[in-house]
């Protein structure tokens, strides 16, 4: 079966969904002909220790939403909170019947200073947020494929780095945090087997989003730009390149990545 077969449109759930790469993947779907419920933290702030950039508001996400108007539904809710994410997930299935794609996309940023100058609560969120985040955005979303009318359609796509393969200068707690993203992606694969559903992860490179000036803000750099001498392509990626990747991972032909991580990063591995 291809995408081109399916008569309905396909039912996705995106986390991080209101700036960024979360916004942009939105978008992709949507001009694919998806219905998202589109998820972000906006409205719903809760303390985030060691975050010193500004999170997203209920305005980014209504913005984003506005722009696919029956298309998107707009949900403000904490990835730290699982129970808000099962609502998300179960408004997807009462609007529209059913849930065929997750994109795990929300995260936050922390560092600037080696391990042993590290708060531990700053290394708490960023094991709350980018990696529980994640397991709860599967808890909430991959029952409802498993249970839904077309499982070897389903897809569960997880936002990872450059950062869950190598280790990048002074953000040791972040290092881990996706380290992790990806042994869950690649744990959630092997407990999958056989059932249609299929988890990957996609590794974006250096990305001209707001995170990626928090990461530049952490470094001391003067602009985002400076990132691009690391860069092979010698350019900031544009977060629609990576929605594109997240788009065809997400699609019934992306079922073939499997298990994967799949290096968006045009060419950057780190280190």
């Amino acid at each position: 079966m291809t995408d081109r077969a399916m008569t309905e449109p396909r039912i996705a759930l995106v986390t991080g969904a209101a700036r960024g790469i979360g916004a942009a993947t939105v978008a992709h779907l949507c001009a694919d002909g998806y219905r998202v419920v589109a998820v972000d933290i906006a409205g719903t702030h809760q303390e985030a220790e060691g975050v010193d950039y500004a999170l997203s508001t209920w305005a980014d996400l209504e913005a984003v939403a506005e722009q696919y108007p029956g298309s998107v539904i707009p949900v403000a809710a904490d990835v730290r909170d699982v129970q808000a994410l099962r609502a998300a997930a179960d408004l997807a299935v009462e609007r529209w019947g059913r849930l065929d794609v997750a994109v795990a996309a929300a995260a936050v940023i922390i560092g600037g200073k080696p391990l042993w100058e590290t708060p531990s609560e700053h290394l708490q969120t960023l094991l709350d947020i980018d990696l529980v985040g994640v397991w709860n955005t599967a808890t909430a979303t991959v029952p409802h494929m498993l249970n839904g009318p077309n499982p070897q359609g389903c897809r569960f796509v997880a936002v990872a780095s450059p950062a869950g393969i190598s280790g990048l200068f002074r953000l040791a707690g972040y290092n881990a945090a996706k380290h992790a993203v990806i042994g869950l992606v690649k744990g959630l694969s092997a407990d999958l087997v056989g059932t249609g559903v299929t988890s990957v992860a996609v590794s974006p490179g250096s990305t001209d989003t707001r995170m990626l000036q928090a990461t530049a803000d952490l470094y001391g750099l003067d602009s985002v730009e400076d990132f691009v001498a690391s860069s092979p392509i010698r350019r900031l990626l544009h977060p629609d390149e990576l929605a594109a990747t997240i788009a065809f991972c997400c699609s019934i032909t992306g079922g073939v990545l499997n298990g994967s991580v799949v290096s968006a990063t045009g060419g950057f591995n780190g280190g």
